[in-house]
């Protein structure tokens, strides 16, 4: 979800292309492929910006004209740093661009692939490379696979109002479906899924409600949810708070001071399962109008658990003492009396019905709270994402009325959907839910003033993060609260990942397999486990320590035409997974076993995993031979440089996929 690792969705086109896909053995397959098209939606800055007009940088030989890369352009970044912060930076409030130069967001596959190229820079900000080359070795035509970039620094509603940017996907939809003749797959990640999910609300105001299901079966084959943050993520506060550099070479009160002044600051801030929204949908109709309808409730669950189901309070803060504003908070909100020890005490009133505000905060957190001294206050996600962590520390934080502007017009206030509330399952025909698991991933966070001036005016004090079923602080201690059976793939917590787990049905079939290459010999299934909504599945399989796993959670009784499936892949880092070999494979296999007019199982086969590339061979120095006898052997070519180059796929990779189906 951050950085240029975090985006979107990968192997999406992997089964979408030519007329009859040939594999790397050149074997013919009998599915026809060349209906189906797939649909890249990136994350959070995975997508190129490039400069709309013209900055002349004074003290740097580099400028900035029409066309020219601004994200990621390192070169000017550490040439011409306030120019570049000119050309990324927007108004907090309205969103517009800095007077002295705009950015834009650039289009197509090259959009998507490499943000900064280069020889040096061009793998380190490699995105979906990688994932095109697979396509391109499985045979995968290139006008099979869109890629629909979008300026990730924009709120959803200033995604369609400036760039008409839901409008567009919708087209792109419309035309893959009347040049292919096919639906498509869709491939999101990151905050990729959270711009899906917006699109599917907004297309419900744009299509007649009769219609709205089956356009959507018409056009969209499968949906694939790669590392989607389904509850938020807790780095964002961080980012919000103290900064998040994301490794560029600025300082993290510039990365801040970027970083607030994105519409999208707000749109993957951690937020509680238990707190939803009226149906904005219904909202429309039955009262006509599209503002005013927003109602955030609770059930109780959100106020008799810790933590609003998260595994820790995400914010912990110190408050600094300001002597003239914590008198008034006094006066206002408090009763002042003698202390024993003759100092003055300031006793919180009850019944002060202000929300959201410091005094509920400050009541939930003490019964007592001495004038004068630092105070430290403890935040739920609930209110984070409800604003009442941002109004208790707006007399100590000027970005705070800025965020709470941002966050009751755009997100709360918003006119098709409030993202701060849980997804419920789309009504999509296939849905596959990807991330990563058991990743140190931090869930909590401890602040402190830092003594300086905005924006370097917080600093970290502490970290808690999730790891194998505990909770530790950055010095090793362990924490008390809700740990999770896994812990998160890096960036997003294990809490908001497996949301997507309460999409399955009652009955799940379960299986674990290694994620490399295997005979099968050490695959576990459990059939038609029990699923309780909003319960996690935990399955009682073993584990190797030294071995990667892929779990797979399959719906065993889905609706008539409908699958849900959930992939947890051991040790898959968030802004990496899109490069994953494995996730690739697996992608690929579910793509071709969906197609294939032979296919007899609802999903695809488990028992054997064989290699499908030639970069799956390899050589076997314990047996000197190639490993994978039966579908690998050794064949020299010239300009080979060591013994596992030369180990080849044999032709029966045909053969091979024929055990999936």
């Amino acid at each position: 979800m951050r950085g240029p690792s975090t985006y979107s969705l990968i192997v999406s086109i992997l089964v979408i292309g030519a007329l009859r896909i040939n594999p790397v053995d050149g074997g013919e397959f009998s599915g026809d492929y060349s209906k189906l098209s797939g649909i890249i939606i990136p994350g959070f800055a995975s997508t190129q910006l490039r400069a709309w007009s013209i900055l002349d940088c004074p003290y740097s030989p580099l400028n900035f004209n029409p066309l020219d890369l601004v994200w990621l352009d390192t070169t000017k970044l550490l040439s011409a740093v306030n120019c570049w912060i000119k050309c990324i930076i927007l108004d907090p409030y309205n969103e517009t661009d800095h007077p002295e130069c705009k950015s834009r967001p650039d289009s197509g596959l090259s959009a998507i692939t490499e943000l900064d190229p280069g020889y040096i820079t061009g793998p380190l900000s490699s995105v979906w490379k990688d994932w095109v080359k697979w396509c391109i070795e499985f045979g995968i035509e290139a006008n099979a696979i869109i890629a629909v970039p979008y300026d990730w620094r924009l709120s959803p509603s200033k995604l369609e109002e400036r760039d008409i940017y839901f409008h567009k996907l919708k087209l792109t939809f419309e035309t893959a479906l009347k040049l292919r003749g096919g639906p498509s797959i869709v491939f999101a990640h990151s905050l990729g899924n959270n711009v899906f999910r917006y699109f599917l609300e907004w297309l419900k105001l744009e299509i007649a409600p009769k219609k709205y299901v089956q356009w959507l079966d018409d056009h969209i084959h499968a949906y694939f949810a790669v590392g989607s943050p389904n509850l938020g993520s807790v780095e964002t506060i961080k980012a919000t708070l103290s900064g998040s550099t994301f490794g560029l070479p600025v300082p993290e009160g510039t990365a801040r001071l970027l970083y607030n002044s994105f519409g999208s600051s707000m749109w993957m801030m951690p937020f509680s399962k238990y707190c939803r929204t009226d149906n904005i949908y219904w909202k429309h109709f039955n009262s006509g109008s599209r503002k005013n309808h927003h109602t955030y409730q609770c059930d109780a669950h959100e106020y008799q658990l810790n933590f609003s189901g998260w595994p820790t309070n995400v914010v912990n803060i110190e408050i600094p003492s300001i002597q003239g504003k914590t008198s008034m908070r006094c006066v206002l909100a408090t009763l002042v009396l003698p202390c024993l020890d003759g100092s003055f005490c300031c006793f919180t009133l009850s019944g002060v019905d202000t929300y959201p505000s410091i005094f509920e905060v400050a009541q939930a957190n003490m019964s007592i709270m001495e004038c004068g001294l630092p105070t430290q206050l403890s935040f739920s996600a609930r209110e984070v994402s409800d604003g009442t962590f941002f109004k208790a520390i707006e007399d100590y934080d000027p970005e705070s009325k800025r965020l709470l502007y941002q966050l009751y017009k755009t997100y709360h206030g918003d006119p098709v959907l409030n993202p701060l509330a849980p997804w419920d399952r789309p009504p999509l025909k296939n849905i596959f839910c990807i991330y990563g698991i058991d990743a140190k991933t931090e869930v909590g966070y401890y602040f402190a003033p830092s003594g300086k001036p905005y924006p370097d005016n917080w600093i970290i004090t502490d970290v808690i993060y999730e790891f194998e079923g505990s909770l530790y602080s950055r010095s090793g201690n362990l924490v008390e609260g809700n740990p999770g059976v896994a812990s998160g793939d890096e960036t997003v917590p294990y809490h908001s990942l497996s949301w997507c787990k309460n999409w399955l049905g009652p009955k799940v079939n379960i299986t674990r397999a290694p994620q490399s290459e295997h005979d099968g010999s050490d695959v576990q299934v459990h059939l038609n486990v029990e699923h309780h909504h909003e319960e996690d599945i935990v399955p009682s399989m073993t584990r190797s320590p030294r071995v990667k796993y892929i779990t797979y959670y399959e719906d065993s009784e889905s609706l008539p035409g409908r699958r849900t499936a959930v992939w947890e892949l051991d040790k898959a880092n968030h802004r990496n997974i899109v490069k994953a070999p494995v996730l690739m494979r697996e992608l690929w296999l579910e793509m071709w076993h969906d197609i294939h007019p032979d296919a007899k199982s609802k999903f695809v086969m488990k028992a054997k995993r064989g290699p499908l590339r030639y970069e799956d061979c390899y050589w076997d120095y314990g047996k000197a031979r190639c490993a994978w006898p039966e579908h690998c052997e050794y064949r020299y070519v010239f300009g080979d440089v060591h013994l596992g180059q030369s180990c080849r796929l044999k032709n029966s990779s045909a053969d091979l996929l024929l055990h999936y189906l």
